[in-house]
């Protein structure tokens, strides 16, 4: 069995792996970096794959998907919420970066012309070969893919959140010895708060400003992270009103076709249900004349609706906004948390609102990572891949020092052979 590292290497985006097995050539994601130009993963000839395995729908894992219809058209494997996810994503990509990459809409309709729907569990024989998905923990759908082909076994994680959330399970660990761990290295370095006391302290602050007649804003990923936090509030019997906004709305429609990905789909229902879902902008304007919770993408104020609610709300100090996603460099919720100064029409202004940041990660952290290693039975070669800077790079000498086994961080088009 030999593996080629495509994309996601040193880095976090545009995740890509060709593996070549008995009979069979896998590729396993085919992610995109969202730069300026976008980064896509190297090159594979579409004649090169048999069959392509997307782990779960975020575009640096799916979003190059398309790209291999071109000129071509294999089988592509996923479960049903990620096809449905892994759509509506990329083709709001498309819409939002007319003419920036290099398919369109024709090549996602082929794409889903060619989906294979497949639940957790379910082995596909490919020749003398085989692959089958484990829940992630991570995004709804999201699985982890085990290969087996020459009595060698090889699991890669994808995105994966070993203890999983208040709306997703645990990841699914039970799969006895591998030959080869890929594993992502996001925050290898670093442990978040334990999520109960990041949810009380989001909890807490949210009444602070409901208390005194103001608005939060939560700026949030559109799959998984704004459902999340509606979840959070519904657990924390939350009094007040909370509305959402944007494409968590049709994220919101396509989970609750799949409540069997749902650790409990009645407190999901609820949640998601107990909030007001803005239709239009003349809602949206007269609901924000009473207190409530935002709940709005996109996550890092960059563009979608939330920019609207930055501008009505970021000026006064009754209110508040909680960062609960990701800020990347560069994008104005990594400057309203560096500077607290919002961008309006091209120039900035101080921020009045009171801004918090929560830690509500879907990936596994340093002690969840290395509880993931420690669990793996046999001995192992391991890639660390998917992580900024040094996160991949010592996270392998840390795994190679305490597990003794044979780690380390490939770089793009590297080829490993088990």
């Amino acid at each position: 069995m030999k593996v080629k590292v495509l994309g996601a290497g040193q880095e976090v985006g545009r995740s890509g792996f060709l593996v070549n097995c008995d009979g069979a050539n896998y590729l396993l994601d085919y992610g995109v970096q969202l730069s300026k130009p976008p980064l896509a993963p190297l090159h594979v000839m579409p004649k090169e794959v048999d069959s392509i395995i997307i782990s779960h729908a975020h575009l640096d894992h799916s979003g190059y998907v398309p790209m291999m219809y071109v000129s071509g058209g294999c089988d592509v494997f996923a479960t049903a919420p990620t096809f449905d996810l892994s759509r509506l994503l990329i083709e709001d990509m498309l819409k939002l970066e007319k003419d920036m990459h290099p398919f369109g809409l024709p090549e996602v309709n082929k794409m889903m012309g060619h989906a294979t729907e497949i639940s957790f569990k379910q082995k596909v024989q490919r020749g003398n070969s085989s692959f089958e998905l484990r829940d992630s923990g991570h995004v709804v759908g999201g699985g982890t893919v085990l290969v087996e082909s020459e009595n060698k076994r090889l699991f890669y994680t994808g995105d994966i959140n070993v203890r999983g959330s208040r709306m997703l399970r645990e990841a699914d660990l039970d799969f006895g010895e591998i030959d080869l761990l890929i594993t992502e290295s996001t925050y290898s370095q670093t442990n978040q708060m334990p999520r109960k006391e990041s949810e009380e302290k989001f909890i807490e602050f949210a009444n602070e400003i409901l208390d005194q007649k103001g608005t939060l804003f939560v700026p949030s990923f559109s799959v998984e992270r704004s459902q999340e936090i509606a979840c959070v509030l519904k657990n924390a019997k939350f009094k007040h009103k909370i509305i959402m906004d944007g494409m968590a709305l049709k994220v919101n429609e396509i989970i609750l076709r799949y409540p069997e990905y749902l650790r409990d789909y009645n407190v999901f229902s609820d949640a998601i249900h107990n909030a007001v879902w803005i239709s239009s902008h003349e809602e949206r304007i007269r609901e924000l004349k009473e207190p409530c919770v935002v709940i709005s993408p996109a996550g890092m104020l960059v563009g979608g609706n939330a920019v609207f609610y930055l501008q009505e709300l970021a000026f006064n100090k009754k209110n508040g906004i909680a960062l609960v996603s990701y800020q990347g460099e560069g994008t104005p919720g990594r400057k309203l948390l560096d500077t607290g100064k919002v961008m309006v029409q091209g120039r900035e202004k101080k921020a009045d609102a009171q801004v918090r940041q929560y830690e509500f990660s879907g990936h596994s952290d340093r002690d969840a990572l290395f509880d993931l290693v420690k669990r793996i039975k046999g001995n192992p070669k391991v890639l660390t891949v998917h992580g900024d800077g040094q996160s991949c790079t010592k996270f392998a000498e840390e795994i190679h020092e305490r597990f003794g086994f044979d780690a380390y961080a490939p770089k793009m088009g590297d080829t490993i052979t088990i």
